[in-house]
């Protein structure tokens, strides 16, 4: 059988295993359910606070805003693990055996795509019925949400590699926090983007924080929820033109880093990324 095919093969049941692990362990657990508990708590508060004039619940336009910040915000999750794993050793043992590194990614890939599932289901199915307004009865609408949500991975996964490769240890991934939350603040999350100044409109229109969260809006959102946006559209071709270009601009670049990160993985670095934890810690 082809070396290539295996390790996919193997990748994937790798990934599985991690999926099904994340959902027995209770520290995991938790981070699966913490996070889309709090959301709708949020989004239960907001549901009687109306935006302006429009009569649009800030609860109804938030729902679908969070659908697609989680799944921005998978690219963290994908840079965090890969970081981790440099420093613990992980990935220089997938190294050592044939097309491990592509293994390993391949499992990755499958277990935080699978988690996302989870997560955004998990918040995703109690909130249509905790929140009013929102038109996900017609098989458009789920046609919609699933090709933002191919788009919106198929982007955030590759980049998240390259963050990932970027940063040298865990304690760096701090340095990430802060301009995410920023592009969070500024996309149109919680808050209509038009409510903004037209400079940071501009700026949020550059990643794909604001384009998840209009195309999840686009999808779960009535027609004329589309008034408070930027033109007053949903701008549906822009939204998978714009997240086309982060998806090929990622998985351009991922592979070439991927493979820099890899040769320079060894032993000595590992132990030495090791003694400076052990340093912290003492």
């Amino acid at each position: 059988m082809n070396p290539a095919v295996t390790a996919i093969r193997t990748g994937w049941t790798r990934g599985l295993i991690e999926l099904r692990q994340s959902f027995t362990n209770g520290a995991d657990l938790l981070n699966h359910l913490l996070w889309p508990v709090l959301m709708l708590i949020v989004t239960f508060f907001l549901r009687d606070v109306e935006f302006g004039s429009t009569g649009l619940p800030l609860g109804t336009l938030a729902l679908p805003s969070i659908l697609g910040m989680n799944v921005a915000a998978v690219m963290v999750s994908m840079s965090q693990h890969l970081t981790a794993d440099r420093e613990d050793g992980t990935l220089l043992r997938a190294k050592a055996t044939p097309h491990g590194v592509r293994g390993y990614l391949v499992g990755k890939v499958v277990a935080l795509s699978g988690g996302l599932l989870a997560d955004l289901a998990i918040f995703l199915i109690p909130g249509l019925f905790i929140i009013g307004g929102l038109a996900a009865a017609s098989a458009g609408s789920w046609l919609t949400l699933a090709w933002v949500l191919v788009l919106g991975v198929v982007a955030a996964l590759p980049i998240g590699a390259v963050l990932g490769s970027v940063f040298t240890g865990t304690r760096s991934q701090g340095l990430l926090q802060l301009p995410i939350l920023g592009m969070i603040g500024i996309s149109g999350i919680f808050y209509p983007i038009t409510s903004l100044p037209e400079w940071l409109q501009a700026i949020a229109q550059v990643f794909p924080f604001y384009w998840l969260g209009l195309g999840m809006r686009s999808a779960l959102l009535p027609d004329a929820a589309a008034g408070i946006e930027i033109g007053a559209s949903w701008r549906h071709l822009e939204t998978a033109g714009v997240l086309a270009a982060w998806a090929v601009l990622g998985l351009i670049l991922a592979p070439i880093v991927l493979r820099r990160m890899a040769r320079r993985e060894s032993g000595s670095r590992v132990a030495e990324r090791r003694e400076r934890a052990l340093q912290r810690i003492g």
